[in-house]
């Protein structure tokens, strides 16, 4: 699994994992346009049942230039995770440079109230153009 998912972090039991992928047919180099997909698995490792309410990302481009998101839950939805469950998502983010960076938290709630978990960081990078 950590071929795929190159990027984790465990938060309270809950495993966050990240696989970034540059998409070369939606973005426009010319344009100052580079997208990426980022599929995100959440692993719920602990004995209670979870939710997650809201996500709070950090997005950096590769002029230093910081983004915050916030927002509820996750591409429409906040996901109740029993205990061995997991979720499964995929979003895009849009940079105006070849690269830059990711990071963040999700929100949850629990049994005994709510809690942050981190989302890993990590790179968007746009391959060199002979490999797109």
């Amino acid at each position: 699994m950590d071929l795929f998912f190159t990027h984790s972090a465990t938060t309270h039991g809950i495993t966050v994992r990240v696989a970034p992928r540059y998409l070369p047919e939606q973005s426009d180099p010319h344009g100052h346009r580079f997208v990426w997909s980022y599929h995100v698995r959440l692993e719920n490792h602990s004995n209670d049942i979870v939710q997650l309410l809201r996500r709070h990302w950090f997005i950096t481009d590769g002029e230093g230039r910081v983004s915050e998101v916030e927002g509820e839950g996750v591409v429409g939805e906040q996901p109740v995770i029993p205990p061995g469950g997991s979720f499964d998502y995929v979003s895009g983010c849009p940079l105006p440079t070849p690269r830059g960076s990711m990071a963040g938290r999700y929100h949850m709630d629990g049994p005994d109230g709510g809690f942050d978990v981190l989302i890993p960081g990590f790179a968007l990078v746009r391959p060199s153009a002979g490999t797109e």
